[in-house]
């Protein structure tokens, strides 16, 4: 049994969090990670203030374990949601895209526990002098909106850097990789797209199964000249996307390009207007399997890993 200093922190049995996955991590994807040990995640980017309250209510139906939200910072309604969560008292908040300094002293007030996801050591040195209580230092590895840094570069530097537990993100999928994690000094991971091949995660079935028949090349970033880099699958949206970027099309039409286009694919399974979203591990996620099964076996490789790696040793 793997156990850290983030079960104790956040009330779990084993130190594993599902990424807070737009359009994707809802009530009941997060709800099977919560019941399967981990700490399930519904992301507040998907939908408006009502919606994101019912998610949360629905949630405490499901689970009585432990939960956390996803904060999107640069999102249009974020004061707004951050005050929502303050209310509703979530137990666990994790951030992205900025700083989330200037809505901690709430969140501490409301007894909640903040988790940043940072994409560099100068950011996770700034949050934590803000309070919170983790950082999640994610590499360019993963799906969605990524860094510069890789994740074997970043975590080992962000342990340097702050005195607070640090949960490491981006090109996870396996107990392999979790181990790796934590002798560079991770403390617990966040792991985002193999939940994808979860049961309970809703994705259309295009989508799952990309996601399934993907091969280590399989993926590609796009968005880097507005300043935002993505990862996604390569479809015929990124590879137009990408195309794109290098024209003279303007950064407005360019914008508006991707609008729409990761509801297409997680609702519609739209093969040429969709964005699927994944992370550079896609092409070691090959069946579909239970939320809590997938924990069970990352937690069992990562054992399996950590011991034989003493053979080595002499």
């Amino acid at each position: 049994m793997i156990k850290t200093s983030i079960c104790e922190l956040l009330g779990i049995e084993y130190p594993l969090l599902q990424g807070g996955m737009a359009h994707i991590s809802d009530a009941r994807l997060a709800a099977a990670v919560s019941e399967g040990g981990g700490l399930g995640i519904i992301s507040a980017a998907s939908g408006n203030i009502e919606q994101i309250e019912k998610e949360i209510d629905k949630i405490r139906t499901l689970t009585e374990k432990p939960f956390g939200v996803n904060v999107m910072l640069m999102g249009a309604n974020v004061d707004e949601v951050a005050r929502l969560l303050a209310d509703k008292k979530v137990p666990v908040i994790t951030t992205g895209a900025g700083d989330p300094s200037k809505y901690v002293p709430m969140w501490k007030e409301a007894g909640i526990k903040v988790i940043p996801v940072i994409p560099s050591a100068a950011l996770s040195k700034l949050v934590s002098r803000g309070g919170v209580d983790a950082v999640i230092a994610e590499g360019g590895e993963s799906g969605g909106h990524v860094g510069e840094m890789t994740t074997m570069a970043l975590v080992p530097q962000v342990c340097d850097t702050v005195d607070i537990p640090v949960i490491a993100a981006g090109g996870i999928a396996d107990g392999r990789g979790f181990a790796a994690a934590l002798m560079l000094g991770a403390e617990g991971v966040q792991i985002g797209t193999r939940f994808l091949s979860a049961f309970e995660c809703t994705i259309s079935r295009t989508y799952k199964d990309k996601v399934l028949a993907a091969k280590d090349t399989s993926t590609i970033v796009t968005g880097r000249r507005l300043g935002h880099p993505v990862r996604s699958l390569k479809s015929p949206f990124s590879r137009a996307y990408a195309k794109a970027e290098y024209t003279d099309i303007s950064n407005e039409d360019l914008e508006q390009m991707g609008v729409g286009s990761l509801r297409k694919a997680v609702q519609d399974g739209d093969e040429k207007g969709g964005c699927f979203l994944a992370g550079q591990i896609s092409g070691l996620v090959k069946e579909e399997q239970s939320a809590a099964d997938i924990i069970k076996d990352i937690m069992k490789g990562a054992e399996e890993a950590l011991k034989g790696g003493l053979q080595w040793v002499k």
